[in-house]
């Protein structure tokens, strides 16, 4: 029965500090800071030239005013010093101002203001020029920003013979920038304010902006891995009808098609398992009268009757195929889950000992291993697991043929470890990790191949069944070697 259909939801919620999320998120808020950053410098940039430009006009426009009404047209002789006086009074008694006159010689260069007497140095450069009209420019001095203004009169008249006792003097002022620096200071302040709250408003608004868009990619990505551990009936929820709702779309309809290919694949690996049991059971019935008739017939041979050779041929084939019908019937055990253990506590070596005394391979193997070492596990499936190994090894290895058991290697020292090798022309490389693979044959790397291809399967499946391992590797020297390791006491069961 088909179970219902499970929706993938949003699951445990938690903060990734890497990911798509967070790439998003840091474009997102970098974009934002960078728009931030760019108008907060334009309006810096803006607000300071129109600050500036209002304080130098004002300054300028103040300093040509007085010149004009301080200094008429026809200025009387030597006046100079109570022109000066009124020019500097007139010009620095505004807060943050202070104004210097000095007279003006023939030559047009003009002389510089005593030290102290302005905020700011006045260089001769700067005096040179402010013969030839109204000049400024914004000085800083010990932090503080000023404007010095540099000018002379222009309109008068001056006597012919005597004109220095008539032209009034030029004057330097200084005005302090220290107000506008606060103000623009104040600006920029809060202006740094500003882009750190568009940049956490940015910042908060990706979050919700990337999890929305995420969101819909996290939950495909827990269907993917749900669908990847085998849980076919797995499917997201459809939201809106975007390219998101398209991609899971089209991920529901990927998962409907593979669950039905499963299923099918399932149910024809299921019918072919069954198919495989059943015909191995039907045909061990008449095939243990074929065997008992060809042992008999085999005899007959023996003692000269006619077709001896055919009626050994037969029975020899007869039992073969009887072995690969009961390698079936085991294989379909292990298959549908059905096989299970029957432990006791066995003498490794007396079992070992038995294995080969049954079959006639006491002589041909060499065993070496403690007398008294006792496992608990199934004395019938490790009889099996040694019998393949070391039948394995005496049809495709070179003689001596070795067999040595004793406790595994490492602290937990309970269990069995048991490895045969041979001296064989070993495994092929490409047959190594394939050895264990059901119907596997090596016929070009072993002399003669007359086994089933079930057995090493069977041996590994029987290791499996007890909790151990079972693997296989070339020799330093040569030869194949394959080693077993089954671990000791009560729960070696495989669910």
């Amino acid at each position: 029965m088909r179970r219902p259909l499970r929706f993938i939801g949003l699951g445990v919620r938690r903060l990734r500090f890497t990911g798509l999320r967070v790439r998003l998120a840091a474009a997102f808020t970098a974009v934002a800071l960078l728009a931030s950053l760019l108008a907060s410098g334009i309006s810096y940039v803006l607000l300071r030239r129109v600050m500036l430009q209002r304080a130098q006009d004002a300054v300028i426009n103040d300093v040509r005013t007085t010149l004009a009404q301080q200094i008429p047209p026809n200025l009387p002789p030597d006046v100079g010093p109570l022109v000066a006086a009124a020019l500097e009074d007139a010009l620095g008694s505004a807060p943050g101002r202070r104004a210097v006159a000095v007279p003006v010689p023939l030559r047009g260069e003009g002389e510089l203001p005593a030290p102290g007497a302005l905020d700011v140095p006045v260089t001769r450069e700067f005096a040179r020029r402010a013969v030839r009209g109204v000049v400024f420019q914004r000085v800083e001095r010990h932090g503080t920003p000023y404007l010095l203004v540099g000018a002379r009169a222009s309109g008068y008249r001056t006597t012919v013979g005597e004109p220095w006792r008539t032209t009034p003097p030029m004057v330097f002022v200084s005005a302090s920038l220290r107000r506008e620096a606060a103000d623009l200071w104040l600006f920029t302040r809060t202006l740094l304010i500003a882009d750190a709250a568009a940049l956490a408003a940015a910042l908060a608004l990706a979050l919700l902006a990337t999890g929305g868009v995420l969101r819909p990619v996290r939950r495909l990505g827990a269907a993917a891995r749900a669908l990847g551990e085998g849980r076919l009936d797995t499917r997201v929820r459809v939201q809106g009808r975007d390219e998101l709702a398209d991609l899971a779309s089209t991920f529901n309809r990927t998962a409907e098609a593979l669950e039905r290919t499963v299923t099918e694949l399932r149910a024809m690996e299921a019918a072919s398992r069954r198919f495989v049991a059943d015909v191995s059971h039907e045909l061990r019935t008449p095939l243990t009268s074929m065997i008992a008739m060809t042992d008999v017939l085999a005899e007959e041979a023996a003692e000269g009757g006619a077709g001896d050779a055919a009626a050994r041929l037969v029975a020899d084939e007869t039992r073969r195929l009887g072995t690969l019908v009961e390698h079936l019937i085991e294989i379909s055990r292990f298959d549908a889950g059905a096989a299970a253990l029957v432990l006791d506590d066995v003498n490794v070596a007396d079992a070992v000992g038995a294995t080969l005394e049954a079959r006639g391979w006491r002589d041909e193997v060499a065993v070496e291993g403690p007398a008294d070492l006792f496992v608990r596990l199934d004395p019938r499936r490790f009889d099996v697991i040694v019998a393949n190994l070391a039948g394995n090894a005496l049809k495709h290895g070179s003689p001596p043929v070795s067999l040595s058991f004793g406790p595994p290697d490492g602290e937990d020292g309970s269990g069995v470890r048991v490895v045969v090798a041979d001296h064989g022309p070993g495994l092929p490389d490409d047959l190594v990790s394939a050895v264990f693979d059901r119907f596997v044959k090596a016929e070009a790397a072993r002399s003669r191949s007359e086994g089933s291809g079930l057995g090493l399967s069977i041996a590994r499946e029987s290791a499996l069944l007890h909790g151990g391992t079972l693997e296989a590797a070339n020799g330093p020297e040569g030869g194949a070697v394959f080693t077993l390791w089954l671990p000791g006491g009560e729960g070696n069961e495989r669910p």
